[in-house]
Formats: C-alpha cells, sequence, structure tokens
C-alpha cells in the first residue's frame, strides 16, 4: 500500500473530522499528524474489515480520548442541546458556512452527549457515509442513520 497516496487521499477527512472533535485547529492538525504516524507504524496490522478512512478515523478519535484523559477534559451537558439545528441535511453545510451560526453549532456539539457528538462529525465535518460510521461504531448502517438523525 502506498502510504503517500494514502496520506494525501485522507487528510482531510481525518482533520475535517478532528477539528470538529476538538474545536481548535491546532490541536486538530497535531492529533491528524499523530494519526498518520500511528498508522504508518500498524498498516501492517490493517487488515481491511472495514474501509480505511473507517480504521484512521478510529485511529484518531483514540487518540483524541487519550489526549482528553491526559488533559482531564470533561464535558458539561447541556438541555439545549437538542435545539442544536433543525435544518435538513441538504442544508446543514450552508449553515455551517455561516461562521457566526458555526461557532454557535460547535459549541453546542461541545455540550452534545455520546455518541451523537461523534456520530454527528463524522457525518458533516468528517463526510463519512452511515455505512463508514456504524464500522467505527460495530453498528449497523441503519443505527448510524437513526442515531445521526436523533442527534441532528
Amino acid at each position: 500500500m502506498d502510504f503517500e497516496r494514502v496520506y494525501q487521499e485522507y487528510y482531510e477527512k481525518v482533520f475535517r473530522y478532528l477539528r470538529g472533535l476538538t474545536a481548535n485547529e491546532h490541536l486538530a492538525e497535531e492529533l491528524t499528524q499523530e494519526t498518520f504516524f500511528r498508522a504508518l507504524k500498524k498498516l501492517g496490522s490493517y487488515r481491511g474489515e472495514c474501509e480505511l478512512g473507517a480504521w484512521l478515523c478510529r485511529i484518531s478519535r483514540n487518540l483524541y480520548y487519550d489526549h482528553c484523559r491526559r488533559e482531564k477534559k470533561t464535558v458539561p451537558l447541556d438541555t439545549d442541546a437538542e435545539n442544536l439545528i433543525e435544518a435538513d441535511e441538504r442544508d446543514l453545510m450552508e449553515v455551517i458556512s455561516d461562521k457566526k451560526l458555526a461557532l454557535q453549532i460547535h459549541k453546542l456539539l461541545h455540550e452534545l452527549g455520546e455518541p451523537y457528538r461523534e456520530l454527528f462529525m463524522l457525518r458533516v465535518f468528517g463526510d463519512l457515509s452511515f455505512a463508514e460510521i456504524g464500522e467505527i461504531f460495530s453498528k449497523n448502517e441503519h443505527w448510524a442513520c437513526v442515531t445521526f438523525h436523533r442527534a441532528k
């Protein structure tokens, strides 16, 4: 497998996913680099049981969780998270492109409970299919679709 091609093809997807999780561009860059470093070291253990992008997102998610544990970062829950967005999925990227509204959405996402938060990030910012998201969570495509719509 040509690792340079993998890096070029998946860097942006992994970075967007981590930027959504962290809400911190610098940290997202660091974790993205670490993701590809770990992937390079573990490339021999990739068995092809899931899509390569899903495997990379799983590595990046674990790195983010490790970072949170090291920093002892906690996320307070807020009941207003259910008001995150009522737009259809096709309008979602248009809404997010408005920087002020995007900041509000990121704040609400930061407060949204798991697995809704991560699934939402994977779908919207990571541009992953429901099948790929299901693979990451070891669930099926239907679970990912239903959970995404609940999160939204």
